[in-house]
């Protein structure tokens, strides 16, 4: 009797509280041996959500992940007993990505800069946009360009697949924008004519609120952002209100956009009539790039890593609904925002017009900011030579990425949320290891800076561009 009780001091095992991401409890708080690591919180945890198949699961105490024993774990950083340890459990992805790290392909045929590379959803197909006014189409199997698509007057800055794969439409810096079949190469009726100058980003319309897509936003240097219906050809409203160029642009889960601009601020706009429905102030300076937290199952719609290819719309609709719905959870959508003022800012726009979370550290511009795909990290590239990483239920910061020598102009993710990858002006790409917060891969091959970089969606292949004029193709 003498030694049952004695097991069940907190000397011999660890008050804990199971919490999710978001916050909410698992049940109440328990003792557990110390000697208890992660594989035994993997059977708890699966047993109290009533899990028929055991899911693989992260743990982690305050950002830190849970590798070893708990007893093992407060030692080393010296937690006290006093008070219930909590640990919060986070879903992986049960599919695994492997690192890239070879070059498999240098594609030449580009005549100018490459500044735009966008995998479609299902990750079968890439698309480039170039200086050269060209955008090219590229077949995948055989690394070779494809198609070599013709219409743009000036540089072509961005390449926005639909999310069901059907289409492709891209924006240049003289204002125009052009919409392709992707599997002729051909220019479907004429440009979409409305900007007055650049046209900086574009965002579709999410798959699970609107199936086949036909709509979507594009964001201008002159200021404004307007909807477009691609089967009508036509600019359908003209979202007016920021006094600067507007720098970035997502449509939302829930059915509005948001726009962030040079004169500092975010606006958040309903999507039938073009109303502001809020202004979220807070930046010093330009905005120059937002996330939403469900932004990758927004880009891929129905697809995952397994391929599978859906016959109807409906059927597609229903699949990105639930994918959606799983990663959004029970939480609002979480934006986030970098800017030229070397701050971040979280926010929960549907909740408050003032920030969550003020997120420091930067020691230059924050060129880009990005969810990862299970939506529990950000990561921030900057002009100081670095990639942060932050949480991203809290916005805490967690880790900084060194290695880049130059200034990082793009990050994407793995579709596990596993990995990491960063291009920079000193020519390489770096693929990080979140888990370790170590550096995975050191990819060098361009000779010139690297501007863009994306992972496809299956995890399979990275495709890189920049000044060299060339695309780059990488695999695992």
């Amino acid at each position: 009797m003498g030694g049952e009780v004695e097991a069940q001091t907190p000397v011999q095992s660890v008050l804990c509280l199971l919490k999710d991401p978001h916050g909410t409890p698992l049940g109440s708080s328990m003792f557990l041996p110390r000697t208890v690591g992660p594989q035994h919180l993997q059977q708890i945890v699966n047993q109290l959500l009533n899990n028929e198949e055991m899911l693989p699961y992260a743990f982690y105490i305050s950002d830190m992940e849970l590798v070893v024993p708990l007893g093992n774990y407060m030692e080393k950083h010296k937690v006290s007993v006093e008070k219930a340890l909590c640990i919060v459990y986070q879903p992986q992805a049960v599919f695994r990505v492997r690192p890239v790290y070879r070059c498999s392909a240098t594609i030449g045929g580009h005549q100018g800069a490459v500044l735009a590379v966008a995998f479609s959803p299902d990750g079968q197909q890439l698309a480039s946009g170039s200086g050269d006014t060209t955008v090219r189409l590229w077949d995948l199997n055989t690394q070779t360009p494809l198609y070599t698509c013709r219409g743009h007057r000036s540089h072509v800055l961005y390449v926005a697949w639909s999310p069901d794969g059907k289409h492709l439409v891209t924006g240049s810096k003289a204002g125009e924008i052009l919409s392709w079949d992707p599997q002729t190469g051909k220019q479907l009726g004429r440009p979409l004519m409305g900007h007055k100058s650049w046209v900086n980003a574009i965002a579709w319309e999410p798959l699970h609120l609107s199936a086949p897509c036909r709509r979507f936003v594009s964001a201008g240097k002159d200021g404004d952002a307007r909807i477009w219906d691609i089967s009508l050809r036509k600019s359908l409203i003209c979202l007016t209100g920021h006094t600067s160029a507007v720098t970035c642009v997502k449509w939302g889960g829930d059915g509005v956009i948001y726009t962030g601009s040079e004169d500092c601020t975010i606006k958040v706009w309903e999507t039938l009539q073009g109303k502001l429905i809020r202004e979220l102030k807070g930046h010093g300076k330009w905005v120059n790039s937002i996330s939403l937290n469900t932004e990758y199952v927004l880009r891929t719609g129905a697809f995952n890593h397994t391929g599978k290819q859906y016959s109807s719309a409906v059927d597609m609709k229903k699949v990105a609904l639930e994918r959606y719905n799983k990663v959004k959870g029970k939480g609002p959508e979480i934006l986030v925002s970098g800017s030229d003022d070397l701050t971040m800012f979280m926010w929960e726009p549907f909740i408050s017009k003032e920030p969550k979370t003020r997120m420091t550290g930067h020691q230059c511009e924050i060129n880009q900011v990005c969810f990862s795909p299970d939506g529990q990290w950000i990561a921030s590239a900057s002009f100081d030579k670095s990639v942060k990483l932050w949480n991203g239920t809290t916005g805490n910061f967690v880790a900084t990425f060194r290695g880049h020598v130059g200034k990082v102009f793009q990050i994407s993710w793995s579709a596990d949320s596993r990995f990491l990858l960063s291009c920079s002006e000193d020519s390489t790409l770096k693929v990080w290891d979140v888990r370790s917060r170590k550096l995975k891969q050191d990819l060098p091959g361009h000779t010139s800076w690297v501007y863009v970089v994306d992972w496809s969606p299956d995890g399979q292949k990275v495709a890189s561009g920049g000044e060299d004029r060339v695309l780059k193709l990488w695999m695992s």
